[in-house]
């Protein structure tokens, strides 16, 4: 793919919006950035806080410990860690920095200012309303769609900040929508031609953010301990690190690990899933620095690409995408070129594709380690000659097909799943 190319470009602006630091869960660091940009908006301690979320924010909240707090949980920690002690500038790091003082602070707020949380009358699935009082002073922040687009910023009532509307010109090369950038064949010939001046330290910093966090959770006991276990149980062969290594960062993420991680598709699982199974097969087999980079760009595009058709936030386990991204970015790696990837992409999907999201917390690491295995079962059937075909199933003619079945499977089919799982944890 030449740099001409306006899909070059479009794949480097993808993964460079994409790959980004978080610190703690996503969906409540979001939570934590409106807050502190809402009291940086009213300029002032508030003396209290009305929060509106989307149901998929309700469930990806609840079980998750927010980093920098001392082991809190939920909606109303998260949006008090970000008025209290949080950094506005620093996006999904907002509250990275806190340190002992910030932590009592956060602790004061909650025992002081009332926080009170509705469910949104709408649609969305993504949605933070987050509106802070000072007495007759108000400040509003709104984000919808992903955990940094804010759409709407207030004060006292009167609109200081909506985003201009874009429109993109595919003929004149400006960055085009996911979904019409992206096919398996696309990706894979922009990670053997693309200039790694231009993307491999966003690559690099992925790796190095990502491998941390997962030697921490192998260090130390986080959650279940699942990446530990899967070791301790059945050895450090390539294959059960390759499940280890993810499922031990999402041990220590889940369970508040102040240390960040670097993000696709708005999920430091996603990230660390798509990423460290090709960091552990490339160290394996000795491959170079350069064969590991682009690995793991094939591997990010083609996680990015399957969510762009299922949404950020569904009834689907984002892990499942991440985990069959990885086993085609094992699958180039290791020499393979289309057909190798996108027969692994079609099996690991057959496998297990319909795994439900039932919210941020311990467990997903072990749906992490399920989906590596289920995306290297796929690879090694294919490599013993043998596939899943159009019929099978959700399974059609051609990978690009079979991607658009999955995503109407999460986005739509799971629909009413979504809102089942959300009463199942909500209730009392």
């Amino acid at each position: 793919m030449q740099k001409t190319d306006p899909r070059y470009q479009s794949y480097i602006s993808i993964l460079k919006a994409e790959l980004v630091p978080a610190a703690g869960c996503t969906e409540p660091i979001a939570i934590a950035f409106a807050a502190a940009k809402a009291r940086s908006v009213l300029g002032k301690m508030p003396d209290r806080v009305h929060i509106i979320v989307s149901g998929n924010i309700i469930k990806n909240v609840k079980s998750v410990i927010v980093p920098n707090t001392g082991g809190m949980k939920g909606i109303r920690s998260a949006a008090a860690a970000g008025i209290a002690a949080g950094d506005d500038a620093k996006i999904l790091e907002v509250i990275a920095s806190v340190d002992a003082e910030g932590r009592e602070r956060i602790k004061q707020f909650l025992e002081t200012v009332p926080i009170t949380v509705n469910p949104a009358d709408n649609d969305l699935v993504f949605d933070i309303d987050l509106t802070v009082f000072a007495g007759s002073e108000s400040a509003r922040v709104r984000i919808t769609d992903y955990h940094t687009n804010i759409v709407r910023i207030e004060k006292n009532g009167e609109v200081v900040y909506v985003p201009e509307r874009v429109t993109f010109d595919t003929e004149g090369g400006s960055v085009i929508t996911e979904k019409d950038a992206m096919t398996i064949k696309e990706i894979i010939d922009f990670a053997q031609t693309v200039d790694l001046e231009d993307i491999g330290e966003t690559v690099i910093r992925q790796i190095r953010y990502n491998s941390a966090i997962a030697e921490e959770g192998l260090t130390n006991d986080y959650g279940a301990c699942v990446g530990k276990a899967l070791i301790k149980t059945f050895g450090r062969d390539v294959r059960t690190r390759a499940m280890a290594y993810p499922a031990a960062g999402s041990d220590a993420r889940m369970s508040g690990c102040e240390l960040p991680v670097i993000i696709v598709s708005g999920s430091g699982n996603q990230g660390m899933t798509a990423s460290l199974p090709v960091v552990v097969y490339a160290d394996e087999y000795g491959k170079t620095d350069e064969e590991l980079i682009r690995a793991v760009i094939v591997s990010d595009l083609i996680t990015i690409h399957q969510k762009s058709w299922i949404g950020r936030l569904s009834a689907f386990c984002g892990a499942i995408s991440a985990g069959c991204g990885a086993a085609a970015g094992i699958a180039f790696l290791m020499g393979g070129g289309y057909d190798e990837i996108a027969h692994t992409l079609v099996n690991s999907l057959a496998i297990i594709s319909g795994v439900v999201c039932d919210g941020a917390k311990a467990s997903c690491a072990g749906k992490i380690a399920a989906a590596v295995n289920a995306g290297l079962l796929g690879y090694s059937i294919y490599m013993c000659g043998s596939q899943f075909y159009a019929g099978d199933g959700i399974v059609s003619k051609g990978v690009e097909n079979t991607i658009k079945n999955v995503g109407r499977l999460g986005s739509d089919g799971m629909r009413e799943t979504d809102k089942e799982i959300i009463r199942i944890m909500t209730e009392e």
